[in-house]
């Protein structure tokens, strides 16, 4: 059986973006709250929301219902979003790891013990398992860094890795 992944909308665009999140979807059981999948497949005419909207109907991504008041209690507890909070909770309630690229997700996970993966994360793994190629990883890098507000330590970091392996 897969494991389980509860996704927030930045992590999901973004590894829509660089093309990553169909593969993902055949190797893990990718949740999105609902929030998460209105905020990703709004922007009809967009690459990423086609894509995800075609992983959606194509049954591998898999949309949940997050617990309402506990949910309340999130935002008004860390002042967050409701599709971070919706994410947030499923995580907790399935015990399972959530995708998430933005601080406050990332800082809310380390509170409550919910193991979290970043696109870079995922970048990373494909290329270390043998899935991605150096170049491919590397342009993805470069995609994901045009994309996304990292640090220029992350960036650095990740790029080490991909070259140094």
């Amino acid at each position: 059986m897969k494991k389980e992944i509860v996704f927030d909308s930045s992590t999901a665009i973004l590894l829509a973006k660089i093309q990553l999140l169909g593969a993902i979807t055949e190797k893990l059981k990718v949740i999105f709250p609902e929030t998460v999948k209105e905020e990703t497949t709004k922007k009809r005419d967009s690459f990423d929301s086609k894509l995800i909207l075609k992983l959606i109907n194509e049954n591998r991504i898999k949309i949940a219902k997050a617990g309402k008041s506990k949910v309340n209690k999130l935002i008004q507890d860390f002042n967050i979003e409701l599709g971070e909070a919706e994410a947030l909770e499923l995580a907790k309630q399935k015990k399972c790891a959530m995708a998430a690229d933005d601080g406050p997700s990332i800082r809310i996970c380390k509170i409550f013990n919910i193991k979290f993966i970043t696109a870079i994360h995922f970048l990373l793994q494909f290329h270390k398992n043998g899935l991605l190629e150096k170049a491919m990883a590397l342009e993805k890098l470069k995609m994901l860094e045009s994309y996304a507000r990292y640090d220029y330590d992350i960036i650095k970091d990740a790029k080490s890795r991909i070259e140094g392996e």
